[in-house]
């Protein structure tokens, strides 16, 4: 067999251990690891004292595009990621303009993604009060899931869903053996505590914070769960925030439901003391929680209470994150922050001296068994060659190293343990730090 190159001598991070090893790569597949392979006039990457962690699969982006690509475009997006590590990343149905509600929708992204994304891709689809009854045609053509909104999604071309448009939802998702993504809190909570810090001129991150408190996401969770025992729908709860919502999510498991939880990166490296450094670019929903709560999460994490790490990331154009708005309420609530989600992880991880296997499940082997993705999430022969190529090095977030369309982000100014060197998508290179990195079959 003729090999495309080898990476030589790398730590390997495998399913069940971590090695030093050689990987052998041809076709874009992984076709061999051992200690050393020999193989004349076969290129090789040299890459000692480096770490190859399986490329990072993102469950949680939002690209906006069609309508929106301003805010953050395939294009720009995916070689964002790229430079986090990321070889596959799963985008929502919004903010794009259509939506993904309908297979229309979803041919329109899937025909701009071919053209322009970096690296891999799948497609969540949407479920609205309108579209029920495009759902079974979404599942044929492929989406790996369906996102619903039980607060109100701040986009409004995409509309959340009332208790019985959930419940029809979910009853055909679970016919058609799908899983549903919820973001979970309760509207009628928030939209009374936010009227009523609007009406008291109550407009600054402290007040945005209170107005969507845990209660809100632990209320919204029960009744999903609740709802998911009446219908037998597998669920999926983004962005989980709070220790009360994860251990809720975790006795569901125990009582057999088919249910899992994701957390975002921003929820481990930041707090709520951060807004008053980056103000409303710290901005999401549900918000940044206290530094105790935050290390709560970070613990659970070890713990192994969640499922995967995901980005959310949701940026948008200057204009709506606008510094000069007096109403912290009116501005975009997203983070842009999907380059760091593994870096975020690696942090964690070196903070609570977790194994480096726990890293590639959190940000890739999990995702890609969740959601039947093949051939993706592990380094194993028979497998693409995704491979993060990683650095234990001090890497300060800076402008200039910021690869999404927007450069203004929670994440300026941190520094991470660990630098992204180099990222392949089956076999290709798609990300390198620098010249001397630079490799080509």
């Amino acid at each position: 067999m003729t090999l495309d190159y080898i990476l030589k001598g790398g730590t390997v991070v495998e399913p069940h251990q971590v090695t030093v090893s050689d990987i052998a790569v041809k076709d874009g597949k992984i076709v061999q690891i051992a200690s050393e392979i020999l193989a004349e006039g076969v290129p090789a990457v040299e890459l000692e004292g480096k770490i190859i962690l399986p490329g990072a699969i993102d469950a949680h982006v939002h690209f906006n595009e069609p309508g929106n690509v301003e805010w953050e475009g395939i294009e720009t997006g995916s070689r964002m990621l790229a430079a986090g590590g990321a070889t596959l990343y799963f985008d929502m149905p919004l903010n794009s303009n259509p939506p993904t509600i309908d297979v229309p929708s979803l041919e329109l992204k899937e025909q701009l993604s071919v053209e322009k994304s970096a690296i891999d891709y799948r497609f969540w689809g949407g479920l609205v009060p309108e579209n029920i009854s495009e759902l079974e045609s979404l599942a044929e053509r492929g989406v790996i899931g369906f996102k619903a909104f039980i607060s109100n999604s701040g986009f409004e071309p995409f509309k959340s869903v009332d208790n019985l448009a959930l419940l029809n939802g979910m009853k055909e998702i679970s016919r058609l053996g799908k899983i549903l993504a919820l973001h979970a809190e309760s509207d009628e909570m928030t939209e009374l505590l936010a009227s009523q810090k609007i009406a008291n001129g109550q407009l600054e991150p402290k007040d945005y914070c209170e107005s969507r408190p845990i209660i809100a996401e632990v209320e919204a969770v029960q009744r999903a769960l609740a709802y998911a025992e009446v219908t037998g729908c597998a669920l999926h709860f983004v962005h989980i925030s709070s220790p009360e919502a994860v251990h809720i999510i975790n006795g569901a498991k125990e009582r057999g439901l088919n249910v899992t939880l994701e957390t975002c990166a921003h929820y481990l490296i930041f707090n709520d003391e951060d807004f008053e450094e980056h103000g409303v670019h710290a901005k999401c929903a549900p918000p940044l929680r206290a530094k105790s709560v935050q290390q709560e999460m970070i613990d659970l994490v070890a713990e192994g209470k969640i499922d995967f790490i995901t980005s959310d990331h949701s940026p948008c154009s200057p204009e709506l994150k606008d510094l000069t708005k007096r109403n912290f309420f009116e501005a975009w609530g997203g983070i842009n922050g999907g380059q760091f989600t593994l870096l975020s992880v690696l942090e964690v991880a070196k903070e609570k001296e977790l194994p480096l296997t726990v890293v590639a499940k959190l940000t890739a082997e999990a995702p890609a068994s969740r959601f039947d993705i093949e051939g993706k999430g592990r380094i194993e022969v028979g497998y693409d060659a995704d491979f993060a190529i990683i650095e234990e090095s001090p890497y300060l977030v800076a402008k200039e190293t910021i690869f999404s369309k927007h450069k203004d982000s929670l994440y300026e100014n941190h520094k991470f343990p660990y630098k992204i060197v180099a990222t392949y998508c089956k076999g290709k290179q798609v990300f390198a730090a620098s010249a001397d990195l630079s490799h080509s079959k």
